[in-house]
């Protein structure tokens, strides 16, 4: 078994081409000089060297990506799904929903994202290695069993927690630092038990018809299910300080209560002060203490054993930063590469009202610190 962080890389993931776009969506008319998608190959190209030139390189060990099977997929995806959106790119592509583009060399681009996270997952299950970093895109956790959203198609945690439990494990735990709710892998395991969902993520709410899940922490899951699913909902503008402090009051505790054989890190760098896609002011400090406070956690409940995989993070050079400083922290590093614009002020009771909601729905299932 290697020590270190294995990383997992295909060159195919940079196939779909999102185009130019205001933002998110088609260009603007007033605008003279349009901007890249903001789910652009570029910005794990930009991921990929930072961690290859930066201070962390000799502890890295780069492992090829694979392309998914269909079987793999249909794990957690309807096959008449799948096969809807081969068909979609087939015909030429465009938008499947209002902000997700797919090219005509998407269709490899989304094997190739679902296949190199499958084989990072195997790496830490066959105990090739303790710990594994899936570098692809497009991001995964907004995608639902049968809807693509927010610029992915299919939910790589999602395959990835599967693959896990088909090994024979019955307790995995997801947790998830995109800026933005999780809502694809909330539906994937509201019902289930053999699976913990856990989402840090700035308020937002709804934000089309196809996205029902609020991301309330009154979401607690339904059946088997209540209880597992944990939305830490935290208000806008919430920094270092207020993520440290809710893994502390939620994450922590019920992990510990929880007891899973493996963590999945939904691993977004897009609760950043810089990112053009949040509201957050995490910097990285903040992302290096997430990355530490995994690796603990991970050390405590699983054997050292987690498997991250690579969601949101849009500012074109300090994302890539940030996940530097977020596999600084999963190597129980010392911060060494130096932020270049991270200085906010940082306020640690931003968050208190959030993290005292969650504890208000949740405290029947699980047990809190006073």
């Amino acid at each position: 078994m290697t020590d270190g962080l294995q990383v997992f890389w295909d060159d195919r993931v940079l196939l779909n081409d999102t185009g130019l776009a205001f933002g998110e969506v088609p260009v603007s008319p007033l605008i003279d000089v349009q901007a890249k998608h903001v789910e652009n190959a570029d910005r794990v190209v930009n991921m990929r060297s930072v961690l290859q030139r930066g201070q962390i390189r000799d502890h890295l060990v780069w492992r090829d990506g694979r392309l998914a099977t269909i079987d793999e997929i249909a794990a957690s995806h309807p096959r008449g799904y799948i096969d809807a959106v081969r068909a979609f790119v087939d015909a030429g592509g465009g938008y499947i929903e209002e902000n997700t583009v797919l090219s005509a060399g998407a269709w490899e681009a989304l094997l190739a994202a679902a296949g190199t996270s499958i084989e990072a997952a195997d790496a830490v299950l066959r105990s090739d290695t303790l710990r594994a970093y899936a570098l692809v895109r497009p991001p995964g956790h907004h995608a639902q069993p049968e809807q693509a959203e927010g610029y992915g198609v299919f939910n790589h945690a999602a395959l990835m927690a599967e693959r896990a439990l088909a090994s024979g494990m019955r307790r995995v735990a997801i947790v998830d630092w995109d800026v933005h709710h999780g809502n694809g892998t909330q539906q994937f395991f509201y019902e289930r038990d053999d699976v913990l969902y856990l989402s840090l993520h700035m308020r937002h709410g709804t934000w089309s018809p196809t996205h029902p899940q609020t991301g309330s922490p009154a979401e607690i899951g339904v059946g088997p299910g209540m209880g597992y699913n944990v939305n830490i909902e935290l208000p806008l503008g919430c920094g270092d300080a207020a993520y440290a402090a809710a893994w502390r009051a939620i994450v922590e505790p019920i992990m510990e209560q929880y007891g899973p054989e493996l963590i999945i890190v939904s691993s977004g760098q897009d609760a950043s002060a810089y990112d053009p896609n949040g509201r957050q002011c995490l910097t990285m400090k903040g992302f290096h203490r997430l990355g530490r406070l995994t690796r603990d956690l991970a050390d405590r409940l699983t054997g050292g054993r987690f498997a991250a995989v690579q969601e949101g993070g849009y500012h074109l050079s300090y994302a890539a930063y940030c996940l530097h400083a977020t596999c600084e922290g999963f190597l129980a590093r010392q911060p060494e590469l130096d932020d270049p614009i991270g200085y906010l002020p940082d306020d640690p009771r931003h968050g208190d009202a959030g993290i005292a909601l969650v504890q208000t729905y949740l405290s029947r299932f699980w047990e809190f610190p006073r």
